[in-house]
């Protein structure tokens, strides 16, 4: 399915009777500012923060002859996201002044030499931990939108991706049915924001058997919680939201009228205000403006498993709308502390990505 060149943002709650911007889009001069962060980093190698698991000296490398098709945007993971990025926007907007940029670096990265490279690096010993579980649930969110573009370079890299992508599922179906409970950070270490994630690929890729064991996971882990205690939030350096990325996650999984009981029981009351950078030169200090973006997001999520009458869909509504709007202001390309990867998380909230 070809996405409109010009995407609507989705209404959630009666826009116009609302007062909130019905006419608000997300179009060409935007997406070319998002596109620019991400062309700016996936082949910048330097500085570069690597996760790597030494087995002899040979392992001693530069990051480009580790992992050479995803070493840049300062770490592995937000390298795999800025690829979803352009390929993201690519697909929404293949004929915009930026597409050519795009398509070239996605070419130069996901060769097949490059992909087998990955895939001994990932499965090599001592890396069963490696980027588990949010690079690797990325790392399906960008499988899943290559599967989904009619795009021929796209389907091309998706065949590409395909031996990373299967050792990516094989590690978190290891891992999964061994991790007795979930953790609750707001970090990268999240359980429910990258179950999310691989759900979406899961049901994207058709992988039924990865689907199931991801369902039955995830009402493992949440389906008795309640009063989640959403004024403990957020950590100082937190860019999800524990509480409400369970949440995302669950609507994911119950059908409407239970997730409706079991989002009251879990959140009774929903009180937050945007989070403010205090020094945007600080990476982990930065990350509160990636949380306004995904809390907007997830908002957005329960609003839309949650029924036409319920009167929260309208007060989430125009909650999500600031949160937007503050994670959108803080996204400035100055720093590359927040300029590597906050790009990936606006683009996933105004184009709706984890919305379908």
């Amino acid at each position: 399915m070809r996405i409109r060149p010009v995407v609507r943002l989705i209404c959630l709650t009666g826009c116009i009777a609302g007062g909130l911007m019905a006419d608000s889009t997300f179009d060409e001069t935007q997406a070319a500012r998002f596109a620019r962060l991400a062309l700016d980093c996936v082949h910048k190698e330097y500085p570069n923060k690597i996760a790597h698991s030494l087995n002899s000296d040979a392992d001693v490398k530069p990051p480009r002859a580790l992992t050479p098709a995803f070493y840049g945007c300062y770490d592995w993971h937000s390298s795999v996201h800025g690829h979803w990025l352009l390929a993201r926007l690519l697909r929404m907007f293949p004929n915009a002044p930026f597409a050519a940029d795009a398509r070239r670096a996605l070419a130069q990265s996901l060769m097949d030499a490059k992909i087998a490279q990955e895939e001994a690096y990932v499965k090599a010993p001592g890396r069963a931990t490696f980027e588990r579980p949010y690079g690797l649930a990325w790392l399906l969110q960008l499988a899943a939108e290559l599967k989904e573009s009619q795009d021929t370079d796209a389907r091309r890299w998706s065949r590409t991706l395909e031996p990373l992508e299967h050792a990516a599922v094989a590690h978190l179906s290891s891992w999964l049915p061994k991790l007795a409970h979930p953790v609750r950070n707001g970090e990268h270490t999240n359980t429910a924001f990258s179950l999310g994630l691989m759900l979406d690929y899961a049901r994207i890729a058709g992988d039924a058997k990865f689907r199931q064991l991801l369902e039955s996971r995830a009402r493992d882990y949440y389906l008795k919680d309640r009063a989640c205690p959403l004024n403990y939030e957020p950590s100082g350096e937190d860019f999800l939201s524990p509480c409400l990325a369970e949440a995302d996650v669950m609507r994911r999984v119950l059908p409407p009228a239970e997730f409706a009981t079991w989002f009251t029981a879990f959140l009774p009351h929903v009180d937050l205000e945007p989070t403010h950078v205090t020094d945007f030169t600080d990476g982990k200090l930065y990350h509160l403006a990636g949380l306004n973006l995904s809390r907007a997001w997830m908002l957005n999520g329960i609003v839309s498993k949650l029924p036409a009458s319920d009167p929260r869909r309208k007060t989430f509504a125009v909650l999500s709308a600031r949160l937007r709007q503050a994670g959108l202001e803080s996204i400035t390309g100055e720093h590359y502390e927040g300029g590597h990867w906050l790009g990936t998380f606006a683009v996933y909230l105004v184009s709706e990505r984890g919305l379908r």
